[in-house]
């Protein structure tokens, strides 16, 4: 969405976002985050601690979130928090759903609260809200 095609941001306002998680994404995270956990990068380590395979880093998770309320406002330094609980873990390949919604708007700052989910319907954070320059 262009500058000039965003969205007013006002009280109930929704919006969506999608990230695929795909093979390489723990990796690339790995390289700029230095967490380089096996659980991460290596599938039959996963496997083997019982978690289902590589599990994506929560705070990658947690970027996806940023990135759609910063696709949202246009501008990162309009986002000034952003908090979360990680209830479960996302899979290598797995597709992650943001949908966010403003809630209140009090002076200048608007309260976002999100649903974060993968593909099949679980929550992978809890507790996602924000707070956003207006």
């Amino acid at each position: 969405m262009g500058s000039d095609e965003r969205k007013k941001i006002e009280k109930g306002l929704t919006f969506t976002s999608e990230e695929k998680a795909d093979k390489y994404r723990a990796i690339y995270y790995a390289g700029a985050s230095g967490d380089f956990n096996p659980i991460h990068i290596d599938p039959d380590f996963g496997e083997m601690v019982g978690l289902g395979g590589a599990i994506l880093h929560g705070m990658c998770t947690l970027g996806f979130c940023s990135k759609a309320i910063t696709g949202l406002t246009g501008d990162p330094g309009k986002l000034k928090r952003l908090k979360c609980r990680f209830s479960a873990p996302v899979l290598i390949e797995d597709t992650v759903t943001i949908l966010g919604e403003v809630y209140e708007i009090i002076e200048n700052r608007a309260k976002v609260t999100l649903k974060v989910t993968r593909q099949t319907g679980e929550e992978v954070l809890t507790g996602v809200t924000a707070e956003i320059e207006v």
